[in-house]
């Protein structure tokens, strides 16, 4: 079977029933995303699908032979973490680090879906989604984190959600626009 991952193509002859997890992490070696409850309970196998959030432990692999997957190796770019990794070491969102790879794959999908105005279970105004922490929590609800980082976690997506098109927050800008008056 061929399958593109993290911008990469492989070739793997493997069982039907191995789950796209299984492919990533015993036959390729990919082993960010973690194999906690092995019943899609807990998130920690999160990857992306493309660019849409999976439980990687309930999906087969033979679905996904021609789709764009993405786990947390693919994420960023040579020599520099994506934004939100970058976010979880500022706010210490990461704990022991066994969920954080799920975590961050989850927000990354999470943060595009509020930007499409996709709503959520507490979305108050249909047309467009609020981004406030009640929005984060109960759109990060399938990522379990058993080191209760979740403040810290909120933090770190709140921080790159918050971020204008450039990266940077809103805060950012004023302080570099504030440096450029005084320099």
């Amino acid at each position: 079977m061929h399958f593109t991952i993290n911008g990469r193509a492989y070739e793997a002859d493997i069982d039907v029933r191995t789950s796209i997890l299984d492919l990533c992490r015993e036959h390729l070696g990919l082993t960010g995303a973690k194999k906690g409850c092995d019943h899609g309970q807990c998130g920690a196998c999160t990857l992306l699908i493309n660019g849409r959030r999976v439980n990687g432990c309930l999906t087969l692999a033979v679905m996904h032979q021609d789709d764009e997957i993405t786990t947390i190796e693919g994420l960023g770019q040579v020599g520099a973490l994506h934004p939100l990794q970058q976010a979880f070491v500022r706010h210490d969102g990461y704990q022991c680090g066994y969920c954080t790879p799920g975590q961050i794959c989850s927000a990354v999908a999470m943060l595009d879906e509020v930007r499409q105005g996709w709503p959520s279970h507490v979305t108050a105004d249909l047309r467009k989604p609020a981004f406030d922490d009640g929005e984060i929590s109960e759109r990060m609800s399938g990522n379990l984190c058993r080191c209760a980082a979740y403040p810290n976690i909120v933090d770190a997506i709140r921080e790159v959600g918050d971020a204008e098109p450039d990266g940077r927050t809103a805060d950012e800008k004023d302080a570099a626009m504030v440096g450029e008056v005084v320099a």
